[in-house]
Protein backbone atom coordinates (compact mmCIF):
# COMPACT_ATOMS: atom_id res chain seq x y z
CA UNK A 1 0.00 0.00 0.00
CA UNK A 2 1.10 3.35 -1.31
CA UNK A 3 2.20 5.32 2.05
CA UNK A 4 1.35 8.41 0.09
CA UNK A 5 -2.66 8.07 0.56
CA UNK A 6 -3.37 8.42 4.15
CA UNK A 7 -6.58 6.73 5.95
CA UNK A 8 -8.66 7.64 8.53
CA UNK A 9 -11.58 5.41 7.66
CA UNK A 10 -11.84 1.98 6.04
CA UNK A 11 -12.58 2.84 1.72
CA UNK A 12 -12.42 -0.09 -0.58
CA UNK A 13 -12.61 1.58 -4.29
CA UNK A 14 -13.78 -1.46 -5.59
CA UNK A 15 -17.25 -0.75 -4.40
CA UNK A 16 -17.03 3.06 -5.50
CA UNK A 17 -19.06 3.15 -8.94
CA UNK A 18 -19.19 7.40 -9.19
CA UNK A 19 -15.99 9.46 -8.37
CA UNK A 20 -16.17 13.22 -8.11
CA UNK A 21 -13.43 15.68 -8.42
CA UNK A 22 -13.78 19.79 -8.02
CA UNK A 23 -11.39 21.24 -10.40
CA UNK A 24 -9.69 23.98 -8.70
CA UNK A 25 -6.58 22.87 -6.73
CA UNK A 26 -7.75 19.31 -7.06
CA UNK A 27 -8.38 17.67 -10.66
CA UNK A 28 -6.76 21.20 -12.33
CA UNK A 29 -3.11 22.01 -10.00
CA UNK A 30 -2.37 25.60 -9.49
CA UNK A 31 1.10 27.48 -9.39
CA UNK A 32 0.30 28.91 -5.69
CA UNK A 33 2.24 31.11 -4.91
CA UNK A 34 1.79 33.18 -8.64
CA UNK A 35 -1.61 32.92 -8.26
CA UNK A 36 -1.98 33.97 -4.18
CA UNK A 37 0.89 37.02 -5.58
CA UNK A 38 -1.73 38.00 -8.23
CA UNK A 39 -4.70 37.94 -5.78
CA UNK A 40 -2.95 39.99 -3.24
CA UNK A 41 -2.31 42.72 -5.99
CA UNK A 42 -5.80 42.55 -7.33
CA UNK A 43 -7.09 42.65 -3.77
CA UNK A 44 -4.83 45.95 -2.79
CA UNK A 45 -6.46 47.62 -6.15
CA UNK A 46 -10.02 47.25 -5.07
CA UNK A 47 -9.56 48.21 -1.60
CA UNK A 48 -8.08 51.65 -3.19
CA UNK A 49 -10.51 52.05 -5.60
CA UNK A 50 -13.75 50.68 -3.93
CA UNK A 51 -13.27 51.44 -0.27
CA UNK A 52 -10.73 54.77 -0.10
CA UNK A 53 -7.95 52.97 1.64
CA UNK A 54 -4.74 54.84 1.09
CA UNK A 55 -2.54 54.34 -2.37
CA UNK A 56 0.21 52.88 0.71
CA UNK A 57 -1.10 49.54 0.32
CA UNK A 58 0.90 49.30 -3.10
CA UNK A 59 3.95 49.48 -1.34
CA UNK A 60 3.52 45.74 0.35
CA UNK A 61 5.17 42.74 -0.67
CA UNK A 62 3.54 39.37 -0.77
CA UNK A 63 5.08 37.01 1.48
CA UNK A 64 3.92 33.91 0.58
CA UNK A 65 5.49 31.40 3.75
CA UNK A 66 4.15 34.18 6.16
CA UNK A 67 0.89 32.46 6.80
CA UNK A 68 -0.81 28.61 6.02
CA UNK A 69 -3.75 26.91 5.86
CA UNK A 70 -6.01 26.41 9.17
CA UNK A 71 -5.33 29.67 11.07
CA UNK A 72 -8.24 31.88 11.89
CA UNK A 73 -8.77 35.95 11.94
CA UNK A 74 -9.91 37.65 15.50
CA UNK A 75 -11.26 40.21 13.59
CA UNK A 76 -12.24 42.45 16.57
CA UNK A 77 -8.65 42.17 17.89
CA UNK A 78 -6.99 41.73 14.54
CA UNK A 79 -5.15 38.97 15.51
CA UNK A 80 -3.97 35.93 13.40
CA UNK A 81 -4.85 32.66 15.64
CA UNK A 82 -3.72 28.80 15.39
CA UNK A 83 -5.84 26.68 17.31
CA UNK A 84 -5.63 22.87 18.78
CA UNK A 85 -8.28 20.35 18.18
CA UNK A 86 -10.28 21.48 20.74
CA UNK A 87 -10.67 25.25 19.13
CA UNK A 88 -8.11 26.24 21.79
CA UNK A 89 -5.39 29.01 21.11
CA UNK A 90 -1.95 27.32 20.72
CA UNK A 91 -0.34 30.47 19.02
CA UNK A 92 -0.99 34.42 18.06
CA UNK A 93 -0.08 36.79 15.77
CA UNK A 94 -1.16 40.87 15.64
CA UNK A 95 0.56 42.31 12.44
CA UNK A 96 3.27 40.37 11.32
CA UNK A 97 4.81 39.87 14.26
CA UNK A 98 3.75 36.80 17.06
CA UNK A 99 2.40 38.14 20.42
CA UNK A 100 4.66 37.33 23.40
CA UNK A 101 3.20 34.49 25.92
CA UNK A 102 2.52 37.19 28.60
CA UNK A 103 -0.09 39.71 26.09
CA UNK A 104 -1.54 36.30 24.63
CA UNK A 105 -2.59 35.15 28.19
CA UNK A 106 -3.81 38.58 28.56
CA UNK A 107 -5.78 38.70 25.95
CA UNK A 108 -7.10 35.16 25.34
CA UNK A 109 -6.20 33.48 28.62
CA UNK A 110 -7.97 29.89 28.18
CA UNK A 111 -10.24 31.26 26.06
CA UNK A 112 -12.10 28.50 23.43
CA UNK A 113 -12.71 29.61 20.29
CA UNK A 114 -16.32 30.00 19.10
CA UNK A 115 -16.24 29.48 15.48
CA UNK A 116 -19.80 29.60 15.06
CA UNK A 117 -19.69 33.36 15.99
CA UNK A 118 -19.31 35.78 13.33
CA UNK A 119 -15.99 36.56 15.01
CA UNK A 120 -14.06 34.86 13.90
CA UNK A 121 -12.53 34.02 9.93
CA UNK A 122 -11.36 30.79 8.89
CA UNK A 123 -8.04 30.69 6.31
CA UNK A 124 -9.39 27.29 5.33
CA UNK A 125 -8.58 27.18 1.49
CA UNK A 126 -5.25 28.12 -0.79
CA UNK A 127 -7.09 31.02 -2.00
CA UNK A 128 -7.31 32.49 1.44
CA UNK A 129 -3.63 32.82 1.99
CA UNK A 130 -3.42 36.32 0.34
CA UNK A 131 -6.21 37.78 2.33
CA UNK A 132 -4.58 36.46 5.93
CA UNK A 133 -1.63 37.94 4.86
CA UNK A 134 -2.68 41.46 3.33
CA UNK A 135 -5.25 41.50 6.41
CA UNK A 136 -1.96 41.45 9.09
CA UNK A 137 -0.10 43.39 7.07
CA UNK A 138 -3.02 46.36 6.67
CA UNK A 139 -3.36 46.07 10.75
CA UNK A 140 0.78 46.51 10.94
CA UNK A 141 -0.21 50.10 9.15
CA UNK A 142 -3.27 50.85 11.06
CA UNK A 143 -1.09 50.19 14.49
CA UNK A 144 1.54 52.57 13.41
CA UNK A 145 -1.02 55.35 11.27
CA UNK A 146 -1.62 58.31 13.48
CA UNK A 147 -3.80 60.11 11.13
CA UNK A 148 -6.48 57.12 11.68
CA UNK A 149 -6.52 56.28 8.03
CA UNK A 150 -7.84 53.05 8.42
CA UNK A 151 -11.18 51.60 9.74
CA UNK A 152 -10.93 48.97 12.66
CA UNK A 153 -9.64 45.40 12.79
CA UNK A 154 -13.03 43.47 11.70
CA UNK A 155 -14.06 46.37 9.22
CA UNK A 156 -10.76 45.49 7.50
CA UNK A 157 -11.40 41.89 7.87
CA UNK A 158 -14.35 42.10 6.03
CA UNK A 159 -13.45 44.75 3.10
CA UNK A 160 -10.18 42.58 2.47
CA UNK A 161 -12.75 39.19 2.09
CA UNK A 162 -15.39 41.24 0.20
CA UNK A 163 -12.40 42.31 -2.26
CA UNK A 164 -11.22 38.73 -2.68
CA UNK A 165 -14.66 37.61 -3.19
CA UNK A 166 -15.20 40.38 -6.05
CA UNK A 167 -12.23 39.29 -7.48
CA UNK A 168 -13.60 35.87 -8.03
CA UNK A 169 -16.98 37.25 -9.26
CA UNK A 170 -15.91 39.46 -11.62
CA UNK A 171 -13.57 37.90 -13.49
CA UNK A 172 -10.68 40.02 -12.08
CA UNK A 173 -8.22 36.70 -10.99
CA UNK A 174 -9.80 34.62 -14.31
CA UNK A 175 -8.92 36.85 -16.50
CA UNK A 176 -4.88 36.93 -15.85
CA UNK A 177 -5.48 33.75 -15.46
CA UNK A 178 -6.51 33.39 -18.85
CA UNK A 179 -3.88 35.46 -20.39
CA UNK A 180 -0.88 33.71 -19.27
CA UNK A 181 -1.75 29.94 -18.26
CA UNK A 182 1.84 28.63 -17.82
CA UNK A 183 1.99 30.99 -14.89
CA UNK A 184 -0.44 30.70 -12.85
CA UNK A 185 -1.69 26.34 -14.02
CA UNK A 186 0.17 23.13 -13.84
CA UNK A 187 -0.21 20.43 -16.24
CA UNK A 188 0.25 16.95 -15.21
CA UNK A 189 -0.32 14.04 -17.81
CA UNK A 190 -0.10 11.62 -15.06
CA UNK A 191 -3.55 12.63 -13.76
CA UNK A 192 -5.41 11.98 -17.07
CA UNK A 193 -3.52 8.86 -17.91
CA UNK A 194 -4.63 7.94 -13.79
CA UNK A 195 -8.49 9.36 -14.96
CA UNK A 196 -8.28 6.89 -18.34
CA UNK A 197 -7.36 4.30 -16.35
CA UNK A 198 -10.16 4.46 -14.35
CA UNK A 199 -12.46 4.76 -16.34
CA UNK A 200 -11.24 1.30 -17.75
CA UNK A 201 -11.64 -0.37 -14.65
CA UNK A 202 -15.50 0.90 -15.06
CA UNK A 203 -15.24 4.12 -12.47
CA UNK A 204 -17.57 6.94 -13.85
CA UNK A 205 -16.01 10.40 -13.03
CA UNK A 206 -17.60 13.46 -12.55
CA UNK A 207 -16.70 17.39 -12.45
CA UNK A 208 -18.18 19.37 -9.21
CA UNK A 209 -17.06 22.84 -9.53
CA UNK A 210 -17.95 25.92 -7.92
CA UNK A 211 -16.17 27.61 -10.91
CA UNK A 212 -18.26 29.18 -14.08
CA UNK A 213 -18.54 27.18 -17.65
CA UNK A 214 -16.20 29.33 -19.51
CA UNK A 215 -13.14 29.10 -17.49
CA UNK A 216 -13.97 25.69 -16.63
CA UNK A 217 -13.39 25.31 -20.17
CA UNK A 218 -10.64 26.91 -20.26
CA UNK A 219 -8.80 25.05 -17.48
CA UNK A 220 -9.93 21.40 -18.81
CA UNK A 221 -9.35 22.61 -22.48
CA UNK A 222 -5.72 23.21 -21.64
CA UNK A 223 -4.74 20.68 -18.61
CA UNK A 224 -6.66 17.56 -19.80
CA UNK A 225 -6.97 17.66 -23.68
CA UNK A 226 -3.56 17.40 -24.47
CA UNK A 227 -2.90 14.19 -22.62
CA UNK A 228 -6.25 12.28 -23.52
CA UNK A 229 -5.20 8.81 -25.47
CA UNK A 230 -9.07 7.18 -25.20
CA UNK A 231 -10.96 10.14 -25.52
CA UNK A 232 -11.82 13.06 -28.20
CA UNK A 233 -11.91 15.48 -24.85
CA UNK A 234 -12.66 15.82 -21.70
CA UNK A 235 -15.94 16.10 -22.35
CA UNK A 236 -16.26 12.54 -23.47
CA UNK A 237 -13.73 11.55 -20.13
CA UNK A 238 -16.20 12.73 -17.61
CA UNK A 239 -19.65 11.55 -17.15
CA UNK A 240 -20.92 14.92 -15.85
CA UNK A 241 -19.78 18.27 -15.50
CA UNK A 242 -21.43 20.11 -13.46
CA UNK A 243 -20.38 23.87 -13.27
CA UNK A 244 -20.89 26.90 -11.07
CA UNK A 245 -22.58 24.29 -8.20
CA UNK A 246 -22.53 26.98 -5.18
CA UNK A 247 -20.50 24.53 -3.03
CA UNK A 248 -21.46 23.76 -0.16
CA UNK A 249 -25.19 24.86 -1.19
CA UNK A 250 -25.24 21.98 -3.48
CA UNK A 251 -25.22 19.02 -0.70
CA UNK A 252 -28.21 20.55 1.19
CA UNK A 253 -30.73 22.70 -1.17
CA UNK A 254 -32.98 21.93 -3.82
CA UNK A 255 -31.27 24.06 -6.96
CA UNK A 256 -32.31 23.35 -10.51
CA UNK A 257 -29.80 21.94 -12.90
CA UNK A 258 -29.38 23.53 -15.98
CA UNK A 259 -28.13 22.16 -18.96
CA UNK A 260 -25.30 23.60 -21.04
CA UNK A 261 -24.55 23.60 -24.65
CA UNK A 262 -20.91 23.49 -25.07
CA UNK A 263 -20.57 24.80 -28.42
CA UNK A 264 -21.64 28.08 -27.26
CA UNK A 265 -22.22 27.86 -23.23
CA UNK A 266 -25.64 28.63 -23.57
CA UNK A 267 -28.12 27.04 -21.13
CA UNK A 268 -31.68 25.77 -20.80
CA UNK A 269 -33.72 24.53 -17.96
CA UNK A 270 -33.03 20.95 -17.62
CA UNK A 271 -36.30 18.81 -15.80
CA UNK A 272 -35.18 15.68 -17.37
CA UNK A 273 -33.21 13.06 -15.48
CA UNK A 274 -29.76 13.57 -15.17
CA UNK A 275 -27.53 11.81 -18.78
CA UNK A 276 -24.07 12.39 -19.32
CA UNK A 277 -23.61 15.89 -20.61
CA UNK A 278 -22.59 19.88 -18.99
CA UNK A 279 -24.50 21.50 -16.56
CA UNK A 280 -25.00 24.32 -14.21
CA UNK A 281 -26.37 24.53 -10.46
CA UNK A 282 -28.37 21.83 -9.23
CA UNK A 283 -28.00 18.94 -5.83
CA UNK A 284 -26.76 16.10 -4.73
CA UNK A 285 -30.40 14.61 -3.65
CA UNK A 286 -31.12 15.05 -7.25
CA UNK A 287 -27.98 13.71 -8.92
CA UNK A 288 -27.91 10.75 -6.41
CA UNK A 289 -31.92 9.74 -6.98
CA UNK A 290 -31.51 9.89 -10.88
CA UNK A 291 -28.50 8.04 -11.64
CA UNK A 292 -29.75 5.50 -8.78
CA UNK A 293 -27.08 5.61 -6.66
CA UNK A 294 -26.52 5.29 -2.80
CA UNK A 295 -23.91 7.80 -0.85
CA UNK A 296 -21.52 4.84 -0.61
CA UNK A 297 -21.61 4.40 -4.16
CA UNK A 298 -20.22 7.75 -4.54
CA UNK A 299 -16.08 9.17 -3.92
CA UNK A 300 -15.99 12.78 -4.19
CA UNK A 301 -12.69 14.36 -4.13
CA UNK A 302 -11.83 18.08 -2.99
CA UNK A 303 -9.09 20.32 -1.51
CA UNK A 304 -11.90 22.95 0.71
CA UNK A 305 -12.05 21.38 3.99
CA UNK A 306 -15.95 23.26 4.65
CA UNK A 307 -17.31 23.77 1.19
CA UNK A 308 -16.07 20.33 -0.55
CA UNK A 309 -15.84 17.81 2.56
CA UNK A 310 -17.24 18.99 6.14
CA UNK A 311 -21.03 19.46 4.88
CA UNK A 312 -20.50 17.31 2.61
CA UNK A 313 -20.19 14.68 5.14
CA UNK A 314 -22.97 15.99 7.16
CA UNK A 315 -25.22 16.13 4.50
CA UNK A 316 -24.92 13.52 2.49
CA UNK A 317 -23.43 10.04 2.82
CA UNK A 318 -20.99 10.51 0.18
CA UNK A 319 -17.05 8.96 0.64
CA UNK A 320 -15.07 12.01 1.20
CA UNK A 321 -11.21 12.60 0.19
CA UNK A 322 -9.07 15.46 0.76
CA UNK A 323 -6.03 17.05 -1.21
CA UNK A 324 -3.59 18.83 0.82
CA UNK A 325 -0.48 19.84 -1.32
CA UNK A 326 1.12 21.21 2.03
CA UNK A 327 1.27 17.42 3.41
CA UNK A 328 4.27 16.49 1.02
CA UNK A 329 6.38 18.86 2.35
CA UNK A 330 5.12 18.33 5.89
CA UNK A 331 6.24 14.42 5.93
CA UNK A 332 9.59 15.02 4.48
CA UNK A 333 10.06 17.45 6.99
CA UNK A 334 8.49 15.22 9.97
CA UNK A 335 11.35 12.33 8.56
CA UNK A 336 14.22 14.94 8.99
CA UNK A 337 12.61 16.45 12.49
CA UNK A 338 12.55 12.42 13.58
CA UNK A 339 16.48 12.58 15.23
CA UNK A 340 14.77 15.51 17.04
CA UNK A 341 11.63 13.69 18.16
CA UNK A 342 13.51 10.68 19.41
CA UNK A 343 15.80 12.85 21.56
CA UNK A 344 13.09 14.82 22.85
CA UNK A 345 10.99 11.42 23.89
CA UNK A 346 13.83 9.86 25.43
CA UNK A 347 14.63 13.23 27.53
CA UNK A 348 10.80 12.97 28.71
CA UNK A 349 11.16 9.18 29.81
CA UNK A 350 14.45 10.45 31.94
CA UNK A 351 12.24 13.64 32.92
CA UNK A 352 9.15 11.54 34.33
CA UNK A 353 10.81 9.45 37.55
CA UNK A 354 12.35 12.61 38.52
CA UNK A 355 9.24 14.75 38.27
CA UNK A 356 7.49 11.69 40.08
CA UNK A 357 10.08 11.32 42.93
CA UNK A 358 10.03 15.60 43.58
CA UNK A 359 6.01 15.27 43.90
CA UNK A 360 6.11 12.56 46.05
CA UNK A 361 8.89 14.40 48.02
CA UNK A 362 6.35 17.76 48.28
CA UNK A 363 3.41 15.99 49.05
CA UNK A 364 4.90 14.43 52.35
CA UNK A 365 6.10 18.10 53.40
CA UNK A 366 2.61 18.86 53.48
CA UNK A 367 1.69 15.39 55.69
CA UNK A 368 4.98 15.67 57.60
CA UNK A 369 6.88 18.48 57.46
CA UNK A 370 10.41 16.66 57.90
CA UNK A 371 11.01 16.12 54.30
CA UNK A 372 14.90 16.20 52.50
CA UNK A 373 14.63 19.89 50.98
CA UNK A 374 18.82 19.19 49.63
CA UNK A 375 17.02 16.27 47.92
CA UNK A 376 13.88 18.60 46.28
CA UNK A 377 16.36 21.35 45.28
CA UNK A 378 18.85 18.43 43.44
CA UNK A 379 15.46 17.45 41.48
CA UNK A 380 14.59 20.89 40.66
CA UNK A 381 17.54 21.63 39.23
CA UNK A 382 17.77 18.22 37.13
CA UNK A 383 14.54 18.87 35.79
CA UNK A 384 14.83 22.41 35.18
CA UNK A 385 17.95 21.37 32.92
CA UNK A 386 16.26 18.61 31.01
CA UNK A 387 13.17 21.44 30.36
CA UNK A 388 16.49 24.25 29.27
CA UNK A 389 17.32 21.38 26.66
CA UNK A 390 14.07 20.36 25.19
CA UNK A 391 12.86 23.24 25.06
CA UNK A 392 16.13 23.93 22.48
CA UNK A 393 15.14 21.20 20.60
CA UNK A 394 11.46 21.98 20.52
CA UNK A 395 12.61 25.44 18.57
CA UNK A 396 15.19 23.72 16.46
CA UNK A 397 11.97 20.73 15.49
CA UNK A 398 9.53 23.77 14.81
CA UNK A 399 12.13 25.77 12.72
CA UNK A 400 12.23 22.87 10.42
CA UNK A 401 8.44 24.19 9.16
CA UNK A 402 6.49 27.25 8.65
CA UNK A 403 8.76 30.08 10.70
CA UNK A 404 5.88 31.56 11.99
CA UNK A 405 3.49 29.12 12.73
CA UNK A 406 5.08 25.76 12.58
CA UNK A 407 3.35 22.39 11.73
CA UNK A 408 0.46 22.44 9.42
CA UNK A 409 -1.67 19.78 11.32
CA UNK A 410 -0.13 20.01 14.37
CA UNK A 411 -0.52 22.68 17.39
CA UNK A 412 2.63 22.07 19.58
CA UNK A 413 2.32 18.50 20.80
CA UNK A 414 -1.33 18.93 19.65
CA UNK A 415 -3.40 17.72 16.78
CA UNK A 416 -4.35 21.77 14.84
CA UNK A 417 -7.70 21.87 14.25
CA UNK A 418 -7.67 21.68 10.70
CA UNK A 419 -6.03 18.30 11.35
CA UNK A 420 -8.94 17.34 13.57
CA UNK A 421 -11.12 18.52 10.52
CA UNK A 422 -9.27 16.67 7.90
CA UNK A 423 -9.73 13.59 10.57
CA UNK A 424 -13.09 14.19 11.17
CA UNK A 425 -14.67 14.53 8.27
CA UNK A 426 -11.88 12.71 5.26
CA UNK A 427 -12.07 8.81 4.58
CA UNK A 428 -8.80 9.70 3.20
CA UNK A 429 -6.33 12.22 1.90
CA UNK A 430 -3.15 13.07 0.04
CA UNK A 431 -1.02 15.55 -1.32
CA UNK A 432 -2.69 15.60 -5.39
CA UNK A 433 -5.18 13.80 -7.00
CA UNK A 434 -2.20 11.45 -8.64
CA UNK A 435 -1.86 10.29 -5.61
CA UNK A 436 -4.66 8.45 -5.82
CA UNK A 437 -5.04 7.65 -8.82
CA UNK A 438 -2.17 5.96 -9.07
CA UNK A 439 -3.46 3.12 -7.17
CA UNK A 440 -5.26 0.30 -8.89
CA UNK A 441 -9.15 1.00 -8.66
CA UNK A 442 -9.62 -1.92 -6.34
CA UNK A 443 -7.75 -0.77 -3.68
CA UNK A 444 -8.50 -1.11 -0.13
CA UNK A 445 -7.73 1.13 2.29
CA UNK A 446 -7.76 0.17 5.65
CA UNK A 447 -7.75 2.34 8.49
CA UNK A 448 -5.22 1.82 11.33
CA UNK A 449 -6.08 0.68 14.67
CA UNK A 450 -5.56 3.74 17.15
CA UNK A 451 -4.87 3.04 20.65
CA UNK A 452 -6.73 4.41 23.23
CA UNK A 453 -5.37 6.80 26.16
CA UNK A 454 -5.66 3.42 28.68
CA UNK A 455 -4.29 1.21 26.00
CA UNK A 456 -0.60 3.25 25.43
CA UNK A 457 0.47 2.93 29.11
Amino acid sequence: MSQKVYVNRTLNLKRIKYIGLDMDHTLVRYNSENFERLSHSIIINKLIKNKSYPDTLKKLVFDYNYAIRGLVIDREKGNLLKLNRYTAIRASHHGMKPIDFKAHQKLYRSTYIDLSTGGYLAIDTFFSLSLAVLFSQIVELKDSDTANTYPDYAKIADDVLDSLDEAHRDGSLKDEVRKNLEKYIIKDATVVQGLEKYKKHGKKIFILTNSDFYYSKLLLDYAINPFLKDHKSWEELFEITITFASKPKFFYENNKYLRVNTADGSMTNWNDKLSPGVYQGGNAKQFTDDLGLDGDDILYIGDHIYGDILRLKKECNWRTAMVIEEIADEVEKNKTAQPLILEIEDLMRKKEPLEDELTEIMTRRIEKPKVDDEKADQLQKKITEIDTTISGLIKKQQALYNPQWGQLMRAGNEESYLAYQIDRYACVYMATLNHLLELSPRTYFRAPRRPLSHETI
